[in-house]
């Protein structure tokens, strides 16, 4: 009898410390990287923005308009994302939720890109969109399996938090996609620009290698990447 009493005890007390908020992992930040510092005239405020006195807050610090409005599309992937996230709309802090309009041209591409602190699921209201997502790293002898659709208006689409993913205009029309995002700031990394226009360029060398091409073909790439963010 004593010893069931001490067993049940133990798992009591295990499963006690499993459910503890002491063993659970920290928040995820919301921003790339946050450096320790101990002077406090140098600090940021970290995983959201300094909260508002309740007396002041109004209905305005809720509220945004302009999404009925078409972004201009006039540039070289011919898409534009408006976005919707604490950084223009204030009462989202805390609440880990954003939203962004996404205009389409004929043929235009919201490039390869990730959101490394959210989940993103999209709806279509206008036009026709092949869009899909690549997995992780697989295992030895695998490869990073793609998933795809052709979206058509009132379907939605799933991307998984982290993963690359992309969407572009197959129709014969512009288009129109809003997306919900699990964060209040997603973050976005576009691979290309983060690949060949990073500030200072990543070696040569280092890409040659990984792509597999001539290092020629990396320096054309950059310098492209270069003139088109300058």
């Amino acid at each position: 009898m004593a010893l069931a009493l001490k067993f049940l005890v133990i798992t009591i007390a295990i499963l006690a410390l499993a459910s503890s908020p002491s063993t659970a992992s920290d928040p995820s930040p919301l921003q790339d990287f946050c450096v320790a510092v101990n002077d406090s005239k140098t600090t940021v405020f970290v995983n959201g923005k300094v909260c508002k006195d309740p007396k002041l807050v109004t209905a305005d610090d809720f509220f945004r308009s302009g999404l009925n409005k078409p972004g201009n599309t006039s540039n070289q992937l011919g898409s534009i994302v408006t976005a919707v996230n604490v950084n223009n709309l204030p009462g989202l802090n805390t609440l880990g939720i954003s939203l962004a309009r996404i205009d389409f041209a004929r043929r235009g591409l919201n490039p390869p890109h990730t959101h490394p602190r959210g989940t993103e699921v999209l709806v279509v209201l206008k036009g026709r969109l092949y869009v899909g997502f690549v997995l992780s790293n697989p295992g030895p002898n695998m490869k990073n399996k793609l998933f795809t659709k052709i979206l058509n208006p009132g379907d939605v689409f799933v991307f998984p938090e982290g993963l690359i993913h992309f969407q572009l205009n197959v129709g014969k029309t512009n288009a129109i996609a809003f997306a919900g995002l699990s964060s209040q700031n997603a973050g976005v990394i576009t691979v290309a620009n983060a690949v060949f226009g990073s500030d200072p360029p990543i070696n040569d060398d280092v890409l040659a290698k990984a792509f597999q091409v001539d290092k020629k073909a990396i320096d054309d790439l950059q310098e492209q990447f270069w003139w088109d963010n300058n």
